[in-house]
Order: C-alpha cells, then structure tokens, then sequence
C-alpha cells in the first residue's frame, strides 16, 4: 500500500513529517493561477511529483518549469476540464510519467458575477460545467489510476457559495453547494478503494480569480479587487481582518491530502477567517 500506512507508523518517523508527501503524484487543475499554483509548488516541497493541468499551457509550463528548476518533479499539460477524454489522457500521461496518480486537486473553475436576472443560460452552463460537472468527470478519469496505486485522495475547492448562497450568480452557488453532494457521493462509492474525498472551502482570498479579467472570471469596476474598495468590503467582511492567500489554502489542501488526514473524508474544511460566521 506504499504511502497509506497506519497512525502509528506515522507517529514512529519525524523525519518524514517534513515529507508530508513524500512518493506521491498529483494533478492539480487550475495549476496556472494563484491557487492552483501555490499548491503544486507546495505539494513539490513536500515529496510529490506534480502534473500542473490548465487551459493556459504556457502558465502550466510556467508554474512546472520553475518546480523542475527547484529540484522537483513536475509536468505541464493543457486541459479544458469540461472534456472527459481530454481527462483520460492527462491521467493516462501523468501515471506514465510518475507510475502512478493517487492525488488529484479540482481546482479550476469559472463564474460571471451578475446579478440572477442576468445571468444568461449560456453563463449557467460554463459555470456549472466547470466548477461540478468537471468534478465528477476528473474524478471518474482519475479513479482507476488510484485503484491502481492502491488508495488516494480527491480534493475538491468549494467556497462560500457551499456553505450560504447570495443574489448574485445563481449558478456559481449551485455549483459549489452541489460540490458538497459531490464529495459525499465519491467518498461514499471509493471509500472501499482506500480513496477519500474532502471538500475544501475558501472564504475571500486574493488570487487572480478576482483580480483583472479574464474569460472565465470576469470582472469589472464594481468586482475587481484592483479596486481599493472592493478589497476593502472583502477585508471587512472577514473577521480575523484580512484575505486568505493562496498559500493559506495550499495548506490546507496539504493536510487534506496528508496521512494525517487519513481518516477524514466526505468532509468539508473551511478556510475563511471567519468570513462564513
């Protein structure tokens, strides 16, 4: 079972604490923006090789070209996570290229931050099929390969869509409460294959997602965190008085996919400095 040993084996190495990921390998989606890649060079400097998997190959190549030049293991390949076949490649190249695939990190997403009256039905479905139908389509492609490698782990990014739902971006909130049946779903059918899914949910964090605008997130005057007042009512509406960083959430992305989590799944960690209370 390689990585997936008992408590007290853990308990017994200190050593490889610092190696909380030491032999494994990861994909990681969304790996060219903030989020996606503060967790592939996080989860590098903990032991795993890395397949940095984005829609944009040249931010992907980025992100896997300065981990390489570290001293780490990683690959770069181009992903639209809304094609299942497109899916099974990129697992099928990952284990190629590792021997095996027992960490997958859903990260990529998209939202249009309208109001319900405007979001159009063509919005509705670019959301929705990116932020849960890729979910399960990734997790379907990623499975075998983890049965293969005899367990793993699936990480799925909510926010705080999947703990309350606003007036704006009906779809948005959808997709990420749906994320909750999701994760319980695929924890409840592979828990038998030693493989677990925790649903990880960030409250205001500062990541290109809010900043600038791009196709699949885009922002204007009244949205973008380039904007000093709008970063200001997303500081004010978080209690310990700041945004998250990328960084916060690569950690916490780290335990879930950690030993010490081992016995968490069908879970949801939140990580908003109370933006949820």
């Amino acid at each position: 079972m390689g990585r997936w040993r008992s408590a007290e084996g853990r308990r017994g190495n200190d050593l490889e604490k610092l190696m909380r990921l030491k032999d494994r390998a990861a994909i990681i989606t969304g790996g060219a923006g903030s989020m996606g890649r503060a967790q592939a060079r996080l989860f590098s400097a903990e032991g795993a090789a890395v397949c940095v998997a984005d829609f944009n190959l040249p931010g992907a190549e980025e992100v896997a070209s300065g981990i390489n030049a570290g001293g780490g293991r990683a690959m770069a390949v181009e992903l639209d996570v809304r094609d299942l076949a497109r899916w099974e490649e990129v697992a099928a190249a990952a284990e190629r290229e590792f021997g095996k695939v027992d960490t997958l990190c859903n990260i990529a997403g998209a939202n249009f931050r309208v109001s319900f009256d405007d979001q159009s039905e063509e919005m509705w479905q670019v959301i929705i099929d990116s932020n849960l139908t890729a979910y399960f389509l990734g997790t379907k492609a990623v499975v075998p390969a983890m049965r293969r490698a005899g367990g793993g782990v699936i990480l799925n990014v909510g926010s705080l869509g999947s703990i309350r739902q606003g007036a704006m971006s009906p779809a948005y909130g959808v997709s990420k409460i749906g994320l909750l049946g999701l994760t319980r779903s695929t924890a409840s059918a592979y828990a038998k294959d030693n493989i677990r899914c925790v649903l990880i949910s960030p409250g205001h964090v500062d990541t290109n997602f809010l900043r600038g605008n791009s196709s699949h997130s885009p922002n204007d005057e009244s949205t973008d965190i380039d904007v000093p007042e709008n970063y200001r009512r997303r500081v004010e509406a978080t209690p310990l008085g700041r945004m998250c960083t990328p960084e916060d959430i690569a950690s916490a992305f780290l335990f879930a996919a950690s030993d010490e989590a081992s016995m968490i799944t069908g879970s949801m960690i939140t990580v908003d400095g109370g933006a949820a209370l």
